[in-house]
């Protein structure tokens, strides 16, 4: 391989010593913005959460009603504390737990 090509030598081989000016395109061309920020947020599916259900008085052997909460939370010991700490803001003194089910 000792042949020696010049500079013009080589963009005669690779095609690159012609030059054509470029052509003006034919059909419109469209620029689209980005989509806004809005428009790219997926929507969220809503998470999961556990419902959970008391049994629930105010009065020792008094009356007693269920009290039903809803936790986002997947821990069921979380989602129970939570529903009790709810059912005292509610002034309810005595609880008994009923089920913790998951709700979607």
């Amino acid at each position: 391989m000792g042949t020696k090509l010049t500079e013009e030598e080589m963009r005669k081989a690779l095609g690159l010593d012609t030059y054509a000016p470029p052509s003006e395109p034919s059909t419109p061309v469209i620029y689209i913005s980005s989509p806004t920020r809005e428009a790219s947020v997926r929507p969220r599916r809503p998470s999961p959460a556990l419902r959970v259900v008391l049994r629930v008085s105010k009065e020792f052997e008094g009356e007693e009603t269920r009290f039903t909460y809803d936790a986002k939370t997947l821990s069921t010991f979380d989602a129970e504390l939570q529903a009790k700490r709810a059912a005292e803001k509610e002034k309810f003194r005595y609880f008994e737990l009923i089920s913790i089910k998951r709700v979607e």
